[in-house]
């Protein structure tokens, strides 16, 4: 991938309250990407009453429960926890709660937070699998990539809204479509949309207590296919929001009929481990080895575990870790014997290639002496050259068109 040699600056965030200096997490000296967008401008600036929206009154925050769903690297709860510091003491709301399936996010949040000098004792941090807040006063909703996160986190917060709750979404027209307002109408009342300013929308959606919308259809299961090797005709768990919930991604399965098998008693580590399916066959494959599960999704490492669970029995051991790559999974350095890596290369709406640059130094400084990297990729990315670089060798393992298998070897 292409970089700048040196990287664009990177503005404040503007907001009716001041700007922000925000970043992502963690921060990379060499891609300065922006940790807010014009969706988040739309959105505070609709709060503060100073949109052209479909309202264009504030909407009182003194005094109640405000909930942030899915605030991507917490521009919003940063500027609605700052900003009342120079707020009357009645104006502030009781208590702000971000909710989050990004462990990457929540550590993004802790650390704007810092900077703008927002007490981040003032706001709770949730992830998606825990128990969601007994009241919401106003939700404040930044939609997702995936639609089946949104329908799973709608179902699970629409008992703690009531008749007055202001539900307000956020997104930029390419993320908002007809099946998000049917999700928002379905599950939670009737719903209409703004204006786009800027490419961006928001979302108004008024609760319907009598409403009665279906059981949540999250988690999903389904059986693999019969020619994957140790997992044929096993059964996957999807929680909402893991990649590929309905199917077996085709990346993981050409790295499935490559895998290598483990030693006895050897640590291997599924990183960046979805729902868990490369980490499982290892298991199933090896039984005396001793697997670790690690990825920044709070539902990818639920449903790795269910997985694993669900094909080795309730008493097998693993360990399960939501984490940034290895930086904080608390891995030993050479103490892994064989890494499985499926590496993406989006963040949101960015290609990038820091996450699996991350991954990739990460794993080399866990294995040990003669231990392996084993990665599937797409071949455009030329993930050959970052590893060379990093390992001082690389070996194509298999190829297709499409995708490659690589190893690389710590010596």
């Amino acid at each position: 991938m292409n970089r700048l040699a040196t990287p664009p600056a990177v503005t404040p965030f503007p907001t009716p309250w001041g700007g922000f200096d925000l970043t992502r997490f963690p921060e990379d000296p060499r891609e300065r990407l922006r940790a807010w967008d014009a969706a988040d401008e739309y959105l505070l600036r609709h709060l503060a009453g100073e949109a052209d929206s479909a309202e264009g009154r504030a909407t009182a925050l003194a005094g109640r429960a405000v909930t942030v769903l899915g605030d991507r690297w917490g521009a919003l709860t940063t500027a609605l926890a700052a900003a009342p510091a120079t707020a009357p003491e009645g104006s502030r709301p009781a208590g702000i709660t971000q909710v989050s399936d990004s462990h990457l996010a929540q550590r993004a949040t802790l650390a704007n937070l810092a900077r703008a000098g927002a007490d981040p004792a003032a706001v709770r941090l949730l992830t998606t699998r825990d128990t969601p807040p007994e009241r919401i006063d106003v939700l404040l909703v930044r939609v997702p990539k995936s639609l089946a996160l949104l329908e799973d986190q709608l179902h699970r917060l629409a008992p703690a809204l009531h008749p007055d709750t202001v539900v307000v979404g956020t997104g930029m027209v390419t993320e908002i479509h007809t099946s998000t307002l049917k999700l928002f109408e379905r599950i939670l009342g009737p719903t209409r949309t703004s204006l786009a300013v800027r490419k961006a929308r928001l979302i108004f959606c008024t609760p319907d207590r009598a409403l009665d919308p279906g059981p949540n259809p999250w988690p999903h299961r389904y059986a693999l296919p019969d020619d994957v090797g140790a997992v044929s005709g096993r059964t996957v768990v999807n929680h909402a929001g893991t990649f590929c919930a309905d199917r077996l991604d085709i990346g993981t399965r050409f790295l499935l009929a490559h895998l290598p098998t483990a030693a006895p008693g050897a640590r291997v580590v599924d990183l960046g481990c979805g729902n868990g399916v490369l980490g499982t066959a290892a298991a199933l494959a090896a039984p005396g080895a001793e697997l670790l599960f690690v990825d920044e999704s709070h539902q990818a490492v639920a449903s790795a575990a269910e997985t694993f669970r669900a094909n080795l029995g309730p008493d097998a051991r693993a360990e399960f870790r939501t984490a940034d790559a290895l930086a904080d999974a608390d891995v030993p350095p050479g103490s892994v014997d064989l890494v499985l890596n499926n590496p993406p290369f989006h963040s949101h709406q960015a290609t990038t290639d820091a996450t699996a640059w991350r991954m990739f130094t990460g794993a080399r400084r866990a294995l040990r002496p003669g231990g392996e990297l084993w990665v599937v990729g797409n071949r455009h990315l030329d993930y050959h050259v970052k590893l060379r670089r990093l390992f001082g060798n690389c070996r194509t393992v298999a190829g297709n068109p499409k995708f490659v298998v690589l190893k690389a070897v710590k010596r």
